[in-house]
């Protein structure tokens, strides 16, 4: 059965791992719909490689002069209502959301209401709106397939069983570059430095993110929500290798991992085929050339976001709505050389504490806290700004 899908994030790093793999199972899936935020000029060239005739820009603007960059047939989706439009596709049965940041909260809403399988890669979606995505998922009985590495393995690790029999879901992480680092070196990072990744090729904001593992508070957030986990039943290790992507610890004692290299597309197509099984997407891994596999505890003083995280999954507020928007005014700042590394953590820290109490009652609620919490996060970084 061929799968048709719409690609939300088609030229990002995602997107464009996902559309790899596509290509090389053209008989497979058809790409009947493709977004992006604004890089109409690939996003022309993927529309062109692969005949799609659906096209998304978040930002009309961008688009302003180069309709003619695609095929006279196009259809434009221009802006959240449109983006919405598109992932509503009647032709379209999958929609993969790859959108950074929150901008895809409602088309992800509108994918779901049409009953669309939706496989993942947004985790802000479910940072700020999980517990309402998640109970929209279950009331349409739409599967959420996730793509980040660590949610697939664990994904993939509890099988048809789900969360039921799991006692403790342990999401690995790299490390990033600074593991070793003192508190005072971490002062003294460059943005050249952070954004070298020791493993990973990606955006910078996620690059970033990394480097001060708030990514993998991020994650915390996100496996709690798919898997209906609480936060002190989520686990982090410091696994440099990055060949185990996450692992599950089931009450009776046993525990399960899940092995790949360190290629994205690899659970991006356990997404596109499931419930079956593609070919490896890239050469597979030689088990005997391996000299070992480590693993150690994230030193919680040097990287606070992971305690951060975990006390907002605890608040039951807008908490990880704040973290969210502050971390990323936060991380804009320091590429713009505002800040320096350690401030990040402060910035978000002091942002939850001005603004991090509010109830959240509807999708709504959420968003609005996204957009109130960067206009205190401005605020606070203005402040750190006039002490340096």
């Amino acid at each position: 059965m061929v799968r048709n899908i719409v690609i939300f994030g088609a030229t990002g790093s995602v997107g464009t791992s996902a559309l790899n793999v596509i290509d090389r199972h053209r008989e497979r899936f058809n790409v009947v719909g493709i977004a992006a935020n604004g890089n109409v000029e690939k996003l022309a060239q993927v529309a062109h490689k692969f005949s799609v005739e659906n096209v998304g820009i978040f930002d009309p603007v961008a688009l302003n002069g180069k309709t003619s960059l695609f095929a006279p047939s196009t259809e434009f989706f221009t802006g959240e209502v449109g983006l919405c439009e598109l992932a509503r596709l009647p032709s379209a049965d999958s929609i993969l959301m790859a959108i950074v940041g929150t901008a895809g909260v409602y088309p992800t809403v509108a994918a779901i209401e049409s009953g669309k399988t939706i496989l993942l890669a947004s985790k802000e979606i479910l940072v700020v709106a999980g517990k309402f995505i998640g109970a929209l998922a279950r009331e349409n009985a739409v599967p959420l397939l996730p793509i980040d590495s660590e949610h697939n393995a664990i994904f993939q690790c509890l099988g048809r069983g789900g969360s039921e029999f799991a006692s403790r879901l342990i999401i690995t992480a790299s490390g990033g570059p600074f593991q070793n680092f003192s508190r005072e070196e971490l002062e003294r990072v460059t943005v050249e430095q952070a954004l070298r990744h020791p493993v990973w090729s990606m955006g910078k904001k996620i690059t970033i993110d990394s480097a001060t593992m708030a990514n993998k508070g991020l994650e915390i957030m996100e496996a709690a929500w798919l898997f209906s986990m609480p936060s002190e039943k989520i686990d982090v290790l410091i696994h440099p290798q990055c060949l185990v992507h996450s692992m599950v610890e089931f009450r009776d004692g046993s525990l399960l991992a899940q092995m790949c290299p360190p290629n994205m597309e690899f659970p991006i197509s356990n997404c596109l085929f499931f419930p079956e099984r593609g070919h490896s997407p890239a050469q597979a891994m030689d088990l005997g050339a391996m000299k070992c596999l480590t693993f150690s505890a994230p030193d919680v003083e040097k990287f606070p976001n992971l305690s951060i995280a975990r006390e907002c999954l605890s608040s039951g507020n807008n908490a990880c709505a704040v973290f969210q928007a502050a971390n990323e005014v936060a991380v804009e700042a320091f590429l713009d050389g505002r800040i320096g590394f350690t401030q990040m953590g402060d910035a978000v820290s002091m942002a939850l504490d001005a603004y991090g109490g509010e109830p959240m009652t509807t999708l709504e609620s959420c968003l609005n806290s996204v957009s109130e919490a960067r206009k205190v996060a401005a605020d606070v970084l203005r402040k750190i700004a006039r002490r340096t």
